[in-house]
């Protein structure tokens, strides 16, 4: 610890030096243009080096994401045919008590 002020205040001013760097590089490193740009390489990596044959996709793999694919979908269907029944059911209802007036 600096016991003389002006070795005190060069240490506080490094000191936000380095914060100040610290800051920057944490913003530069989240922000949401450098993240997706990261993504994006990421995924032009894999492509390229399945395309030049150093990485073979399992089969497996591609099995499992097309089945959860499948999955996503049917789930989907199904959800929207209940949504719609329900919804008649509603109306029926609605038009009945009109009718019943």
């Amino acid at each position: 610890m600096a016991s003389d002020p002006e070795e005190l205040q060069r240490e506080i001013e490094r000191t936000r030096a380095d914060l100040a760097e610290t800051i920057d590089a944490i913003s530069e490193r989240v922000s949401p243009r450098r993240v997706a740009d990261r993504g994006r390489e990421r995924i032009r990596q894999i492509f390229d080096d399945v395309r030049s044959g150093r990485v073979q996709l399992h089969q497996s793999r591609v099995a499992a994401a097309g089945g959860g694919l499948a999955a996503v979908s049917v789930l989907l269907l199904v959800m929207r045919r209940r949504r719609r029944r329900r919804r008649r059911a509603e109306r029926k209802a609605w038009l009945a008590a009109l009718k019943d007036r």
